[in-house]
């Protein structure tokens, strides 16, 4: 089994940054591929990023590319979410999930097998 706990998220004003982390344990997270989620409400939960088991490949929704940036540290455990230019539109709650293999064609799809509990992200001014 694999625990996963975001931090990072809170409020912030439009074109700010955060940065999201998610510490892993329980298990090799150099094992996982591993995707960051987000759910406004109303909204279903889909996929902004994820990233490969060595953190050598990526994948970005197009609606985050070029603000959002993904990288892991699997010394610590950790996978990151740097969020720039934050707009309301972004506001929602922000999950990571891990899954054991990766496909770039498919890691932007809810398919994972290990969620964490989510951070809420709120854009407002």
């Amino acid at each position: 089994q694999l625990q996963l706990v975001e931090s990072g998220g809170g409020l912030v004003q439009p074109g700010g940054s955060l940065r999201l982390s998610c510490v892993a344990s329980g298990s090799a997270f150099n094992f996982y591929t591993m995707g960051w989620f987000r759910q406004a409400p109303g909204k279903e939960r889909g996929g902004i990023s994820c990233i490969s088991l060595s953190g050598s490949n990526t994948n970005y929704a197009d609606s985050v590319g070029g603000r959002f940036t993904i990288s892991r540290d699997n010394a610590e455990n950790t996978v990151y979410l740097q969020m720039k230019n934050l707009q309301p539109g972004d506001t929602a709650v922000y999950y990571c999930a891990a899954r054991l293999h990766w496909d770039d064609a498919t890691c932007l799809r809810p398919e994972y097998k290990f969620w964490g509990q989510g951070t809420p992200v709120t854009v407002s001014s």
